[in-house]
């Protein structure tokens, strides 16, 4: 197999569903490459790609883990990224600093679906990628042509078996490449040893092997050329082929093996060096500026003793200790292996390192020896969230605290969102489901040391009146040792149209009410309007000042705002108070074997359903338009993903307020009078 000489590192990044394996390649990858001198596991918590407690205790991937090892005098550096959907902002980030992706899967035609997300962005990225059907020991009757062909509908690249099994009995005992035609036995843990082909496979092996012909002919006339004519192609030739259409994204390579039992592994490993593009084709691609130093960070993190770190690819130069770069000087060059730092001097071109102190970059950012450029208009957009919890810390001294290290949370994950609501007060953490914000909640309890409790955020909820008062008088007065307090007014109250709000009218003749005052009138009232009889906002209703009463000397701004509060504290509850209800346009996007399921979903939530199409830009998807009530979204998520094997997913923006009656306005009056109670 030919091979240009490559003196820049390269970098793989393996993605994959939850539960595919990816980090388990990762340590066959590791061994293989005598990086590490013995294999970790998940189970054990003791695996290089699952370092972090957050990890241990799940036994996932929650973060991008980074690695390093040499192959044939070649250095690597692999990315493990989480597999979880509700991660998957930093998968993207991870993808857009790798040379080639390893798409990890199961061999499991029903779970195909899983991969569609991961195929959508990589295509639309144009990322090079090879796809490793793991697992294929527990394939059983399956055969390997209808997994590929599940993963073909998923696919808009067309995916090139590069290999086919051969069994012994009811398992799979190895595999022939369809290149070399060369049949290798699966040797539990060993490099697999090279064997006669089998006879039971050679009917396949030639028939697989046109059809991989066949697809690289696609994207080169000489091939086909040669197969029109029924000559063979020489083996350097397929494999230049499938170096440059990999590299081009033409075509996803597809290999098989065996990351528990290291089956196929050294055989992915020499894909990887002979075949994966080079970081000059890479940054060329990504169109990185020019430069004389050039790196992109693509995580932060803020470790315990080492201050913040930011992971980041060299794409052009050589990046220095003390060196200024991005407009900071860079203190501290590391390879990471998991959490373990090796310190370095320098990284050059194609390294992925962690660099200390970089107190302004952000995920994205290109740093280069001139300044910081910020994140590229290509770089992945941050997603919009759709699960939120209210926290507070257990220990009230703590919230202060609390937000810097929710801050520093969101520096390491832009895809968390704060916000402190300015209807219910509370301090809001919005992210992608129920398992992303438990990591976020463990993180601040382990981390930086803030006992927090969490709860689903109160329903903005709003009130207003239906009918209105045509003349409401209130005084107030109030005698002391000096100066006396007196405000006298007369107001009327009037409903007005949804989604008009507050207005308020001087309707003041002859000086009853001096003009200094009024101003303090209207304060008193929008005062009033935070809380109304039913306990929340009150919104969509006019006040007129029309008459009233002062006095020279005990007349005041702040008897006046009082006043005001009184009038409308009288007045309101005659109103016909009523709830208002916030209700959303909801935009739900799933494979379209879901479509059905997601109707009734959003039904049995009070949503009204304005009809489905086909999602633009993914083909066999739809979006399920309708509005729905914001007291019906909080967990929506949740069932979402139980009913569409984890990739349904959806947006919302706010449409208006809707007027609630019955039983569950009375139920919200009663849980507000509650919270307001406690409060």
């Amino acid at each position: 197999m030919p091979h240009s000489q490559v003196s820049t590192a390269r970098c793989a990044a393996l993605v994959g569903p939850y539960l595919s394996g990816k980090t388990t390649l990762l340590e066959s990858l590791l061994f293989a490459t005598g990086a590490v001198t013995r294999k970790g596991s998940v189970r054990d918590g003791n695996a290089v790609g699952d370092s972090a407690p957050e990890a241990k205790a799940r036994q996932m991937s929650v973060e991008v883990n980074l690695a390093h090892a040499e192959y044939l005098g070649e250095r690597w550096h692999f990315l493990d990224c989480p597999g979880s959907v509700e991660l998957g902002y930093e998968t993207q980030c991870a993808l857009m600093a790798c040379d080639v992706a390893v798409i990890v899967a199961e061999p499991s035609a029903e779970r195909a679906v899983l991969l569609a997300p991961l195929f959508k962005f990589l295509d639309d990225n144009q990322i090079p990628h090879i796809l490793f059907v793991n697992k294929v020991d527990t394939l059983g009757d399956l055969r390997i042509r209808d997994v590929v062909q599940a993963y073909q509908a998923v696919s808009s690249r067309p995916l090139v078996l590069r290999e086919v099994p051969f069994r012994e009995g009811d398992r799979i005992a190895g595999y022939v490449d369809l290149v070399s035609e060369r049949a290798y036995h699966f040797n539990p843990h060993k490099p697999s040893d090279l064997v006669q082909m089998p006879d039971s496979v050679k009917e396949r092996e030639s028939e697989a092997r046109q059809e991989m012909l066949e697809a690289l002919a696609d994207f080169d006339d000489g091939l086909l050329e040669q197969l029109l004519e029924d000559v063979r192609p020489e083996p350097g030739k397929v494999y230049e082929d499938f170096a440059k259409d990999l590299a081009e994204d033409l075509i996803v390579p597809v290999f098989l093996g065996s990351a528990e039992n290291d089956g196929g592994i050294r055989r992915l490993l020499k894909a990887l060096r002979h075949e994966g593009p080079e970081v000059t084709s890479t940054a060329e691609h990504r169109l990185i500026p020019d430069g004389a130093v050039v790196a992109q960070v693509f995580k932060n993190l803020n470790a315990a003793h080492a201050g913040k770190l930011s992971f980041a690819r060299v794409w052009r130069g050589t990046v220095t200790d003390g060196m200024t770069l991005g407009g900071e000087r860079v203190s501290g060059v590391y390879h990471m292996m998991g959490h373990d730092q090796q310190k370095l001097t320098q990284a050059a071109a194609g390294e992925v390192v962690a660099l200390g102190r970089l107190e302004k970059a952000k995920a994205g950012d290109i740093l280069t020896d001139r300044g910081n450029d910020g994140a590229p208009a290509n770089w992945p957009e941050v997603p919009s969230p759709v699960y939120g919890l209210a926290v507070n810390a257990e220990n009230r001294n703590d919230e202060v605290k609390l937000t810097g290290a929710i801050q520093k949370l969101i520096e390491e994950d832009p895809s968390l969102k704060f916000e402190q609501s300015p209807d219910t007060g509370e301090m809001v953490i919005w992210g992608h489901g129920d398992i992303h914000l438990q990591i976020t909640m463990d993180r601040l309890r382990s981390k930086y040391n803030v006992p927090v409790k969490g709860k689903p955020p109160q329903v903005p909820y709003k009130e207003t009146i239906r009918k209105g008062v045509p003349e409401h008088h209130a005084r107030f007065k109030r005698q002391t040792g000096g100066h006396g307090q007196f405000a006298d007014i007369v107001i009327q109250v009037s409903p007005q149209p949804r989604g008009s709000g507050f207005a308020f009218k001087d309707a003041i003749v002859g000086g009853v009410v001096p003009r200094n005052f009024i101003p303090a009138v209207e304060a008193g009232i929008r005062e009033y309007t935070v809380q109304g009889p039913l306990g929340f906002p009150v919104v969509d209703f006019a006040v007129s000042l029309t008459g009233g009463q002062y006095h020279a000397v005990d007349s005041s701004e702040m008897a006046f705002k009082t006043v005001a509060r009184q009038a409308m504290q009288e007045a309101l509850p005659s109103c016909e108070p009523v709830l208002l209800e916030p209700i959303l346009q909801v935009c739900v996007a799933v494979p379209s074997e879901f479509t059905p399921k997601v109707q009734r979903l959003v039904s049995g939530r009070r949503g009204q359903i304005l009809g489905f199409d086909a999602r633009p830009g993914w083909q066999g998807w739809d979006e399920v338009k309708a509005y729905m009530p914001q007291a019906e979204i909080h967990d929506l998520i949740v069932e979402l993903r139980s009913l569409s094997l984890g990739v349904g997913t959806f947006t919302w923006t706010f449409e208006r307020l809707q007027e609630l009656t019955g039983k569950m306005a009375d139920k919200a009056v009663e849980q507000r009078k509650a919270a307001l109670a406690h409060a």
